[in-house]
């Protein structure tokens, strides 16, 4: 059997216990991607079905995401003093600017997510990949004052060499893998690289948009999930993530359900609310 590598299986109910910073058991961080499409061209998640290029209307939906739904988001989480994750396209840089400084002003963590997400990073060669990269976090940190820790490819896109690139060029850990609750250190041909957990199932795309769940249906998986995660972690200390995209959970009648969902995790006061920056830091020094 071929094998990626990177590390070894292990059965989480035998791992050595530790817990959070105040002595919490569940690490709670908010996902929340920033995104910008070439218009007439590449990929892109889809409202409709695909028509010949330019598509309007699917170009439109996802940019609504940007000019409207980021900014009802951002009230949300100042309303509920939540932190988050701000996964970011470069090319926001020159398109909207002033919608990554928000979340820059506000102290969240900008973690760097690819130039566009037209494109899929595992078809590039490794010269192309690791431009990539360099440029990306060259760009964040010039923009933000501080390099970037963190990386998720768009689409989740990876090479077989992306780990040891990520730790090449400067980045301390990857979103792209969804294998544990728990962060995992990775193998990589040259440095250490982390991978904090980032998920498939508590993400908006693959709920709403894949599997066509309504807005209720997703606030109740995150109440469900939070519930469920915050019994288990009296044994093993877990990661809870949220993966939100502004143009779906922007639109105001899912915001009203977010908002209830989030509303359940903050007031707990039961969780870590966090960055994945932050989950990152507590165990590579703990290590």
């Amino acid at each position: 059997m071929k094998s990626h590598g990177r590390y070894e299986y292990s059965a989480i109910a035998k791992r050595r216990d530790y817990s959070w910073p105040s002595g919490k058991r569940l690490a709670v961080y908010l996902g929340f991607n920033l995104e910008h499409f070439h218009f007439g061209q590449g990929l892109g998640a889809s409202l409709g079905p695909r028509t010949p290029e330019p598509d309007v209307l699917n170009y439109a939906w996802r940019d609504y995401g940007n000019r409207v739904g980021a900014w009802r988001c951002l009230e949300l989480f100042d309303e509920l003093k939540l932190p988050t994750g701000a996964i970011v396209n470069t090319s926001l840089y020159e398109y909207c600017p002033e919608l990554v400084d928000a979340f820059h002003k506000r102290g969240d963590e900008l973690i760097a997510h690819g130039h566009t997400n037209s494109e899929r990073q595992g078809e590039m060669s490794e010269p192309e990949e690791r431009r990539l990269l360099a440029s990306c976090l060259a760009t964040i940190r010039e923009r933000s004052g501080k390099a970037p820790e963190g990386w998720l490819s768009p689409w989740i896109s990876e090479s077989e060499r992306t780990p040891d690139l990520l730790a090449e060029t400067g980045y301390r850990y990857t979103l792209n893998w969804c294998h544990d609750d728990q962060p995992t250190r990775f193998s990589t041909r040259s440095g250490e690289l982390w991978s904090v957990p980032y998920p498939q199932e508590l993400n908006d795309i693959p709920a709403i948009v894949a599997r066509q769940m309504n807005a209720g249906d997703f606030a109740d998986m995150i109440v469900d999930n939070f519930d469920e995660m915050e019994r288990q972690s009296a044994a093993q200390p877990l990661v809870m993530g949220i993966a939100l995209h502004p143009y779906i959970v922007g639109q105001p009648y899912r915001l009203r359900h977010l908002r209830r969902a989030l509303s359940h995790v903050a007031r707990s006061g039961k969780a870590w609310l966090t960055t994945p920056g932050a989950i990152y830091r507590h165990c590579a020094a703990r290590a």
